[in-house]
């Protein structure tokens, strides 16, 4: 049974985005149930966001399936391979393992340590499953692969600090007000870094979000989205003194709210702190509002470096989360091999003679000193027990190992009797744990396409 994993992709450091979009597979309806059809390739997974098109396959032929595959995803897309080939990269066997890992783990992404595209990765294996294209070598590696991104986010600090403008805007709110329950926060404007930054206001736990804009409908649209109070542009000075937090990102081409502008608004809330967060190019707010007593106003400038700080951060901690990739890698570099037939009935025997060894041990340690011939016979007795238990078992898998299907058999045994020595949470076998099921899915809902993948 000799396996071979592939995977063909292009992303954003790879393709221009008008490759990345003819070649993209969002809206390929059938793409799996064709690769399986006219590829030989025995199963698959398709993974597609706005910055990332990979394809995952496993083979077990001598023929070219990698340009069989190529040539399928062109075809598919109304493309030339001779167009698509420059762009792509290729990986086949634990090179490929490792590449799969590091995208679950967000390394390999525009924006280290983002989650989104672990959403993604999770949303294209249900698919997958879905189509039947997902069998025992990718449910095994996605399933892992979700695991090792758990362990890079609980061991690394890979995603504990701000690298999006919008994300450090609401990180310095808090450093100013500690916990913003309780706060109320206005937005000015409405565009997508106000959106992100209302996203990112609600997770931190703001009590109120007032959203004002030059269009009010668009405030509006926004205010439902993100369950806030839409306010119109010209009652926003009558407006501003029930925030504790603005963030302006308007397109204006001139400052908005200047020093003179504040004093009525300080008045009116008895000079209590204000915290001023100016993400526009050019600037909304006047760099003289910051000279006022009890206002603290940043600018993207400000924000930049925050961000410039923290992802040099991330860089030293995608280096632990590295080396979690690459021992994960070599693990399941065992587990590939495990699936020849030999080395499962050889660890089976072992697993036996060890457990039977171990209770023989115990028993003696209870029943006190026997001579030599006595131990001898028992331990006999042990191992010829263990070993008459696993004939059938091993009868069945040697009648299963010319089918087709003979590395699902082998894999099952390989876990109903943990031969792999994992931790197996006490859930693991209830009913709730689907071949389908969504591993460890801490996202929840569909997954999002961000820039940053």
């Amino acid at each position: 049974m000799d396996k071979k994993i592939i995977l063909l992709g292009l992303n954003h450091r790879t393709a221009p985005v008008e490759v990345r979009e003819q070649y993209a597979l969002t809206n390929v309806e059938g793409f799996e149930e064709g690769l399986l059809r006219d590829c030989p390739v025995s199963e698959c997974l398709a993974l597609s966001t706005c910055n990332r098109v990979e394809i995952l396959a496993v083979t077990d032929t001598d023929e070219d399936a990698s340009g069989a595959v190529l040539s399928y995803w062109a075809r598919v897309c109304g493309g030339d391979v001779g167009v698509l080939s420059p762009h792509v990269y290729a990986h086949e066997g634990l090179a490929a393992v490792e590449h799969v890992f590091r995208v679950a783990a967000s390394l390999d992404s525009m924006i280290m340590g983002e989650p989104q595209i672990l959403g993604q990765l999770k949303a294209s294996y249900r698919k997958a499953v879905t189509k039947g294209a997902a069998r025992v070598i990718v449910n095994r590696l996605l399933h892992k692969s979700f695991s090792v991104a758990k362990r890079v986010r609980t061991e690394t600090a890979i995603a504990s600090s701000a690298v999006s403008i919008s994300f450090a805007a609401v990180e310095l709110a808090r450093k100013i007000f500690g916990d913003l329950a309780g706060k109320t926060a206005m937005l000015i404007g409405a565009g997508e870094m106000a959106e992100l930054a209302a996203t990112h206001l609600l997770t931190n736990g703001i009590s109120r979000l007032l959203i004002a804009n030059r269009t009010l409908a668009r405030a509006k649209e926004l205010a439902k989205t993100m369950r806030g109070e839409a306010v119109a542009f010209e009652d926003l000075f009558a407006r501003l003194p029930e925030a504790d937090i603005v963030i302006s990102s308007t397109g204006s081409p001139t400052a908005i709210i200047h020093s003179r502008d504040m004093k009525a608004v300080l008045k009116a809330r008895k000079h209590a702190a204000m915290f001023f967060i100016d993400i526009a190019v050019p600037r909304d707010i006047d760099p003289d509002v910051n000279s006022l007593d009890n206002v603290y106003l940043y600018d993207i400038d400000d924000l930049k470096e925050v961000v410039e700080g923290n992802l040099a951060q991330r860089r030293e901690e995608a280096v632990k989360a590295q080396d979690i990739v690459v021992a994960e890698t070599e693990t399941f570099g065992r587990w590939l091999k495990s699936l020849d037939l030999q080395p499962t009935i050889v660890d089976l025997m072992g697993r036996a003679e060890d457990i039977g060894r171990r209770e023989l041990a115990r028993t003696l340690r209870r029943i006190g000193p026997v001579d030599e011939e006595t131990r001898n016979a028992l331990e006999t007795l042990v191992l010829s027990v263990g070993h008459k238990l696993l004939h059938e078992p091993v009868v069945y898998l040697k009648r299963r190992a010319q089918e087709e299907t003979a590395e699902r058999f082998i894999d099952q045994a390989r876990r109903m009797f943990n031969l792999d020595r994992e931790d197996v949470p006490q859930d693991a076998h209830s009913d709730r744990k689907r071949p389908d099921a969504d591993p460890e899915d801490e996202d929840g809902g569909e997954p999002v396409c961000h820039p940053q993948h």
